[in-house]
């Protein structure tokens, strides 16, 4: 007998092992082997804080960003492998990052 198509089993089993894959990052680093650095800019005069060079999975990212933005009350966003904060919150930043464990050049 002859079939046309796909079977179902394989094909979601098949789009299973992507998603899986793509929520992964294979460059994910642990908590304190990350080195962080503080760049400050102004965008449209207005000043913003970038901490970086974070090597997360996306989870740990929304999760961290969330922390941060609750604990400091200011808005945020992420970019690429960067945090960009609004406002000029560098101390603050170290503080409640250095107090989580995370390390700082």
């Amino acid at each position: 007998m002859f079939e046309m198509g796909a079977k179902l089993e394989e094909l979601s089993l098949a789009l299973q092992g992507k998603e899986e894959k793509a929520g992964a990052k294979e460059d994910a680093k642990p908590q304190k082997a990350h080195q962080l650095v503080f760049r400050f800019e102004r965008r449209k005069g207005k000043p913003v804080t970038l901490v970086g060079r974070f090597a997360l999975e996306e989870e740990a990212e929304k999760e961290l960003l969330r922390f941060l933005k609750k604990k400091l009350a200011c808005g945020g966003t992420w970019e690429e492998e960067w945090i960009a904060l609004q406002g000029d919150v560098q101390t603050k930043v170290k503080a409640a990052l250095e107090g989580e464990g995370w390390k700082f050049r």
